[in-house]
C-alpha cells in the first residue's frame, strides 16, 4: 500500500487538521469531528446536516458553506458518523426554522441520522426532518443498504436544497424540494480497478487489468456484473442505458454529472463526458446544465459514474444560485 499517509488509523483526523488549514471558509469541531460553515447563516433560516464515511470527499466536508450544507459529520472510512456527531451538528445549526437531514440510503447512515434527530428533538426540541437519497440503478439490494443505494444525486441535491434553504424558505417546503430531488435523480457507476481502504492495506476486490466491475458502489463493493474491459464509448452505454431504461429524462431538462471515483484523470473523464451527452442527446434529453470532475469519491478507485437528473426552471434556477464552498463554487 502506498498512500501519503502517518499512520492508518489516524486518517481521518489528521486530514481534517489539514482540511482546516486549507479552507479558512469552514470550521472544524475536531473532537466531534464535524465541518461548519465558519460564518453560520441567519437565523431563521433552515439549517442543512449531512455526512457519511470518509474517502468520498469532497463529499460531505467539501458542500459546507454558502449556498449547500451548514454542516457535514465525517465517519471513519467507508463508516457512518455516530447519533452523538449527528445530534451535535443538528444542535448547532438549528437556527430558529428547523432542521433538515440529508443522508445517503446505507443502512448505518438511515439508523444513525434517525437516531439523532430523535435525540435533538427530546434535547432541545429540534424540528427535524430527513430526506434519504437513493439513486443507484445498479442494484436493488447490497451489502451496505435494503433498497437502492444513495450516489451522485447527494451532490445535485445538497446544491439545489442549499440555495432554497439560503432564501429563507419554510422547512416543510425544503424537505419537499430535497424528496423531489431524490426522486428525479438516478446514478450508474463503473470501476476499473478496486480502492484500498488505509486500515485494511490491501484492494477491497481483485479486478484483473482485462476486466471491469459495472454497477459498483461508493463503499469498494462490486458491481452489477464483471465484464471484458471494453472502449469508452462502450462503457458509456453500460452507464446511460440504464438510467434512461429507469426514468424518462426526455420531457424536461436535465443536470448532468460525470463524476470520477477517484483515481481517474480529467482527461479520461472528459473523453467519457463526450461519450456520455452524445448518447443521451440521441436520446432526446437535453442537457441544460453538466458537472465534470471528482465529486463523489471511493478513495482511489479508478472509474466514474453518471448521473442524470430531472430539472425544471425552479431547480435550474435554484442550480445556477450563488454557490461558495471548497467544492463547488460560482455565482460569488
Amino acid at each position: 500500500m502506498k498512500k501519503l499517509i502517518n499512520d492508518p488509523d489516524r486518517v481521518l483526523a489528521d486530514s481534517l487538521v489539514g482540511y482546516a488549514a486549507a479552507h479558512p471558509e469552514v470550521r472544524v469541531d475536531h473532537e466531534n469531528r464535524i465541518v461548519y460553515r465558519a460564518t453560520p447563516k441567519d437565523s431563521g433560516k433552515v439549517g442543512l446536516v449531512s455526512g457519511g464515511g470518509s474517502g468520498h470527499e469532497p463529499l460531505h466536508g467539501g458542500y459546507v458553506g454558502l449556498g449547500m450544507l451548514d454542516a457535514a459529520a465525517a465517519g471513519e472510512v467507508f463508516t457512518s458518523p455516530t447519533p452523538d456527531q449527528v445530534q451535535e451538528a443538528t444542535k448547532n445549526v438549528d437556527f430558529g426554522a428547523g432542521v433538515l437531514h440529508i443522508v445517503k440510503n446505507y443502512t448505518g447512515d438511515v439508523m444513525n441520522f434517525e437516531m439523532a434527530a430523535e435525540l435533538a428533538s427530546a434535547e432541545t426540541g429540534a424540528q427535524v426532518e430527513t430526506v434519504v437519497v437513493n439513486d443507484d440503478v445498479a442494484v436493488q439490494d447490497s451489502l451496505y443498504t435494503a433498497g437502492r443505494r444513495g450516489v451522485g444525486t447527494t451532490v445535485l441535491l445538497e446544491k439545489i436544497v442549499g440555495a432554497a434553504a439560503e432564501e429563507g424558505r419554510p422547512l416543510a417546503e425544503v424537505a419537499a424540494l430535497a424528496r423531489q430531488v431524490s426522486e428525479s435523480g438516478r446514478s450508474m457507476g463503473m470501476a476499473l480497478t478496486s480502492c484500498t481502504v488505509p486500515a485494511a492495506g490491501k484492494p477491497t476486490f481483485d479486478l484483473p487489468d482485462d476486466e471491469m466491475e459495472i454497477g459498483i458502489g461508493i463503499h469498494g463493493e462490486p458491481g452489477r456484473r464483471r465484464v471484458p474491459l471494453a472502449p469508452a464509448s462502450d462503457i458509456a452505454r453500460m452507464l446511460v442505458e440504464p438510467v434512461l431504461a429507469d426514468l424518462d429524462f426526455t420531457a424536461s431538462p436535465a443536470i448532468v454529472m460525470l463524476n470520477g471515483m477517484g483515481g481517474s484523470p480529467l482527461i479520461e473523464l472528459y473523453l467519457m463526458y463526450g461519450e456520455v451527452v452524445k448518447l443521451l442527446e440521441a436520446a432526446g434529453v437535453t442537457v441544460a446544465r453538466r458537472l465534470v470532475g471528482d465529486f463523489i469519491t471511493s478513495l482511489d478507485m479508478a472509474g466514474c459514474s453518471l448521473t442524470v437528473l430531472k430539472a425544471d426552471d425552479e431547480l435550474i434556477r435554484l442550480w445556477d444560485a450563488p454557490v461558495n464552498t471548497p467544492g463547488l463554487r460560482w455565482g460569488v
